[in-house]
């Protein structure tokens, strides 16, 4: 028996990296799996079927359903075909992975708008526009069914989405939204029984490149990421929603958002002054200035 015997899933971006480790391990723990992918270059030019087709044979090959989508994750209408592809085809939809995403680095001054908006584009609007009609198809079973239909999103944030990192100001603003977007959606299908989490994954991929010395290492291995995707999608998981779950190499992490760090009190309205009078309570313990990112993970670590 496995984890997802009769239950269908729906992976984008599954044709290379992550989300074909995501795809292959649903499939092996019983799920019959819809294989988004374009099949573009890494800066989303070109499209190629290839991909998301050979993952579909290794499934098939291997005694699993598969079925091939090269629709365009961020096309509103793509998307709503996607949905209805799984429903058509396997009967209903459980698990919805949103993976899909390409870089187009570049400092700000230099970055042009159509490398700001492509990127925002295929990561933000692409998890956003499956969402939306997986969530749709849901509601629907729920009103239904008179009960609660169930389901499970994973969404793909990253590193740079919740430290900041330069030269990549389009990714960062789309991962942070979609880790943000992610907390929101799990408050608003919590009553249709749709569990909404996200994962911070570090693994030697085409986008996210290899790891230092480690591409050869299996804890930077894309399946190491997969693992984690899989589990919160379960129903092992089945209490967990809301969360990031960062996985780099052996650690794994919680990663929780926007909190207050310091306080500062005041008798009134603020002004000038007063902030910059009390600024040292203000950042007590803490050095005010950006740290660069490798120093953030460093003290990341547990």
């Amino acid at each position: 028996m496995g984890l997802f015997d009769g239950k269908v899933a729906i992976v984008t971006g599954a044709g290379r990296g992550i989300g074909r480790a995501e795809a292959l391990l649903l499939a092996q723990e019983g799920a019959a799996v819809v294989v988004n992918d374009r099949g573009g270059s890494v800066d989303g030019q070109g499209a190629d079927s290839t991909p998301a087709e050979a993952v579909v044979a290794e499934i098939v090959g291997a005694g699993g359903r598969a079925v091939v989508n090269d629709g365009d994750c961020a096309s509103w209408g793509d998307a709503e075909a996607m949905v209805a592809q799984a429903v058509e085809t396997f009967g209903h939809l459980d698990v919805l992975v949103c993976n899909a995403g390409i870089v187009r680095d570049r400092m700000s001054f230099n970055m042009g708008e159509d490398e700001f908006d492509a990127v925002v584009r295929v990561h933000l609007k692409g998890h956003f526009a499956p969402i939306h009609f997986a969530a749709a198809h849901w509601r629907q079973r729920t009103k239904a069914a008179g009960k609660p239909a169930g389901g499970a999103i994973v969404t793909t944030t990253s590193e740079a989405g919740l430290y900041g990192n330069a030269g990549q100001v389009n990714y960062v603003a789309a991962k942070a939204g979609i880790a943000a977007m992610s907390i929101a959606l799990a408050r608003e299908l919590a009553p249709l029984g749709v569990r909404v989490n996200s994962v911070a994954p570090v693994a030697a991929t085409r986008i996210l490149g290899t790891v230092s010395d480690s591409a050869a290492d299996p804890r930077y291995a894309p399946e190491n990421v997969a693992a984690g995707v899989v589990w919160l999608a379960s129903e092992l998981a089945q209490e967990i929603t809301g969360q990031v779950l960062k996985i780099r190499g052996g650690v794994a992490q919680i990663i929780d958002g926007w909190r207050p760090a310091t306080t500062l009190d005041g008798d009134g309205v603020w002004t000038v002054a007063a902030l910059d009078a009390g600024k040292d309570r203000l950042f007590a313990g803490r050095r005010p200035g950006v740290p660069p990112f490798w120093a953030v993970e460093e003290a990341d670590q547990p």
